[in-house]
């Protein structure tokens, strides 16, 4: 699982992670928050709050929070035979993962400073008020993930730390062999 304050830049380096990585996949998280501009239906698959209550009647969410007004949920995964699952979620959804997956890896993605997360947030199309709440939020949610995660990663460089966490997937992978 990849977490991380808005603007640590979790969307880019997954993306990143799966081109080089056949053998991961990506779960795509559904959402009740309006598109930004811009942004494209392969981040999100985009609903009504109907919709959203609806599929978590249906136990159809391996995760499901609340986030700034805005419901946010992880399908339960069905990734091709072969695949890893590479979950981008947030605090609460990890630690629900968590609770359902023990042996799941956290990685803690963190921008390089508060200010080049603001900047992030702001190319992004968040509105100010958006981006202030975002960056309070953030400061909680760092504390809340340093507690489970197993690794952070610094996103100063999107190469730089795309690699770390390919690393740090590799190390998982074979440890999971080792113990199978």
């Amino acid at each position: 699982m990849l977490i991380g304050p808005g603007g640590a830049g979790k969307g880019t380096v997954s993306r990143a992670l799966v081109a080089r990585d056949p053998t991961l996949w990506l779960s795509r998280s559904w959402t009740t928050r309006p598109k930004r501009a811009g942004e494209n239906d392969e981040h999100y698959v985009f609903v009504d709050t109907d919709t959203f209550r609806r599929r978590i009647a249906e136990n159809g969410f391996l995760e499901w929070a609340e986030f700034l007004g805005h419901l946010y949920g992880t399908p339960l995964p069905q990734p091709p035979a072969g695949c890893d699952v590479l979950l981008e979620i947030d605090v609460q959804g990890a630690r629900q993962v968590l609770a359902k997956e023990p042996g799941a890896v956290v990685i803690l993605l963190m921008p390089p400073s508060t200010e080049v997360q603001e900047r992030r947030l702001t190319a992004r199309g968040d509105p100010s008020d958006h981006v202030a709440r975002r960056l309070e939020k953030g400061r909680e949610e760092v504390r809340a993930a340093r507690e489970i995660a197993a690794y952070e990663v610094v996103n100063d460089d999107v190469e730089r730390a795309t690699a770390e966490v390919a690393g740090i997937v590799e190390a998982a992978r074979s440890a999971r062999l080792e113990h199978s």
